[in-house]
């Protein structure tokens, strides 16, 4: 904070910085980080940030259920709307149907 800053500048400032409480994080459930290709089947705790430390939510089977969880997925994840269908290719002028 500089000498000639107001204390509410300073302050928006700090605030807009801060992490935001009720953000969730999955971790692995020795506590350490790994990136997600290092045990993928591995079982995941997903902790929440209240302003001041991590609380753990719940228990994930593994990194997909993890993510599902953090994203608010329901289901598999497959959006199966956007899949292609069998017959997705229109018949054209070389294409005999």
């Amino acid at each position: 904070m500089d000498e000639d800053e107001p204390l509410e500048l300073w302050a928006a400032r700090r605030e807009a910085v801060r992490r935001p409480v009720g953000e969730l994080r999955a971790t692995m459930l020795d506590g350490r980080e790994h990136a997600a290709h290092v045990n993928p089947h591995a079982p995941r705790i997903i902790l929440r940030w209240n302003g001041v430390e991590w609380i753990p939510e719940t228990i994930a089977d593994d990194y997909g259920a993890a993510q599902r969880f953090l994203h608010g997925i329901t289901g598999d994840g497959v959006m199966r709307s956007m899949m292609p269908s069998a017959r997705s290719k229109r018949p054209g002028r070389h294409r005999r149907t």
